[in-house]
């Protein structure tokens, strides 16, 4: 296959593919490199336009249809801006090493199966989205060539420069200051708005890694707090985790109906994936299995919803007809696990209904964890560069005692049944 590296050698200024798109949060976004129009234009790039950045969110939050691939090209607008950044205050960024992170960030996502989260694991068995995005990525460079290899060392952060992978992943990173912008300006939850321009001219770099000048650290804390609060008013909205959930739980009804032998509509891929179990190793290893992947998208779910809801087996048609038509399941939240009584308890409730009398309630009443943490101390934490040059972690810096709090984990547990 013909290697296309070989023309990408100029800086990043060139100018025959180069491209605006007006964005409703940044304005025009401009795509600085011809390979980079290349991989825009590409088929597993233009599947993230059928790909629903918020899952079912919609449901809650009407205006909150946008998509995944809105959200990667305003990240690698984001993006553009902290490598000016940090070019401008003297750290070392050549070309191949910019047009490797503005690849990452605009790749990040790529791996991500049909609305968002909420079919990770169910889809396909305990493979997480950053996984298939290295398997895509690895699968691009056998397209593009090279210059994909150095993209790809930088979101594994495999890269002798640790900063370059934490712009694409860590608790500041362009993604998040994307989709808490791009999310609250599209739910109209405007909690989650961040001041953006000013957190990246924060921006520093010191023994290798990102740091925020302490001028910042008030900045820093108002994207911590918003980002605590757009976890519970839009991700980990109870209404939202109700409709994720009986989207999982009628995607585990149909696999189950498939491996018993029973007949389910699906489209061809989304028939391989519920006929068998996808492990890591079988997108490392088979070409098919990320070929099938990349032809999944929302369209595939609803449409098999659609169906669905006329199928003979009354839980698959229960599920799918409520989430088409917005019927969605009562939701209680609770501080403590419920208990196996208190879920038999609600079965019985439930088994006395005439409408879903003697079907498999495993599948209609269920319970989880939500855990909402903010701010991760032990992960990747944010450091501020104080002005004496000392390093200090956020919640040791921050004056403000929300901060320290943010750090604790907040769980929740839910149990999710039909009125």
């Amino acid at each position: 296959m013909k290697n296309k590296s070989s023309h990408l050698q100029t800086n990043l200024n060139r100018n025959n593919k180069k491209k605006i798109i007006n964005d409703p949060i940044y304005g025009f976004i401009a795509i600085p490199d011809d390979l980079i129009f290349d991989i825009i234009e590409h088929p597993f790039m233009q599947r993230l336009r059928r790909i629903s950045q918020l899952g079912l969110s919609h449901l809650v939050y009407p205006g909150a249809i946008h998509s995944r691939f809105q959200h990667v090209l305003g990240a690698m607008h984001l993006m553009i801006q902290a490598v000016s950044v940090l070019k401008r205050k003297g750290h070392e960024i050549n070309d191949e090493e910019e047009r490797g992170v503005l690849l990452a960030i605009l790749l990040h996502d790529i791996g991500h199966g049909p609305f968002s989260h909420a079919l990770e694991y169910d889809i396909v068995s305990s493979v997480t989205h950053e996984d298939i995005s290295s398997f895509f990525i690895q699968r691009l460079e056998k397209e593009f060539g090279s210059d994909l290899q150095m993209a790809l060392s930088i979101f594994e952060n495999k890269y002798h420069k640790p900063f370059l992978h934490q712009l694409v992943s860590s608790q500041l990173d362009m993604d998040r200051l994307d989709y808490l912008n791009r999310d609250s300006f599209y739910s109209g939850v405007s909690e989650g708005i961040i001041g953006s321009d000013r957190l990246i001219e924060m921006l520093q770099v010191h023994n290798g890694n990102l740091v925020i000048e302490e001028k910042g650290i008030y900045s820093i804390e108002k994207f911590i707090v918003a980002r605590r609060l757009m976890y519970w008013q839009v991700y980990l909205h109870k209404t939202v985790v109700s409709a994720e959930y009986m989207l999982i739980y009628a995607l585990r009804r149909a696999k189950k109906l498939v491996k018993s032998g029973k007949e389910v509509f699906a489209s061809p891929s989304l028939a391989y994936f519920l006929n068998q179990e996808i492990s890591y190793d079988d997108f490392k290893n088979d070409d098919e299995v990320i070929t099938h992947f990349s032809r999944l998208d929302d369209f595939d779910i609803l449409t098999s919803l659609k169906v669905w809801s006329n199928h003979e087996d009354k839980v698959l048609q229960y599920l799918s007809k409520s989430i088409v038509n917005r019927r969605l399941f009562k939701i209680e939240i609770s501080r403590n696990p419920y208990t196996p009584q208190q879920i038999e308890e609600r079965k019985k409730i439930i088994s006395a209904s005439s409408e879903i009398r003697d079907v498999d309630l495993d599948f209609l009443v269920f319970t989880d964890k939500l855990v909402n943490k903010a701010y991760n101390e032990k992960r990747q934490n944010i450091n501020i560069l104080m002005k004496s040059g000392e390093i200090v972690d956020l919640a040791q810096a921050s004056d403000n005692l929300n901060i320290s709090a943010l750090a604790m984990p907040v769980e929740k547990y839910f149990l999710c049944y039909p009125e």
